[in-house]
């Protein structure tokens, strides 16, 4: 489990980007580089980091089911996530 505090920074800049995503998307039209700048730097959206919505693990992260590969695992042996299925041949 990732620590709280991580998780927690993630969604503050999640939340950052999403309040400067129009005025940075006026300032890239205008081509003003010195007033992109003066934005805080996590109003960047190359700064999120995609987490597991369970365990807040970075790493190994799935984006098609928002998990990381432990957790998905685990969810689809017990058959918690509709439409897995365990391959067999």
């Amino acid at each position: 489990m990732a620590r709280k505090c991580w998780i927690e920074r993630d969604k503050r800049k999640a939340k950052t980007v999403k309040k400067f995503a129009d005025l940075r998307h006026q300032l890239k039209k205008e081509k003003d580089y010195v007033g992109l700048t003066m934005l805080p730097r996590d109003a960047s959206p190359t700064r999120l980091v995609n987490r597991c919505v369970i365990t807040g693990r970075r790493r190994a992260f799935l984006r098609r089911f928002q998990l990381s590969r432990i957790t998905f695992r685990e969810m689809a042996s017990a058959g918690l996530i509709p439409g897995v299925t365990k391959s067999s041949w």
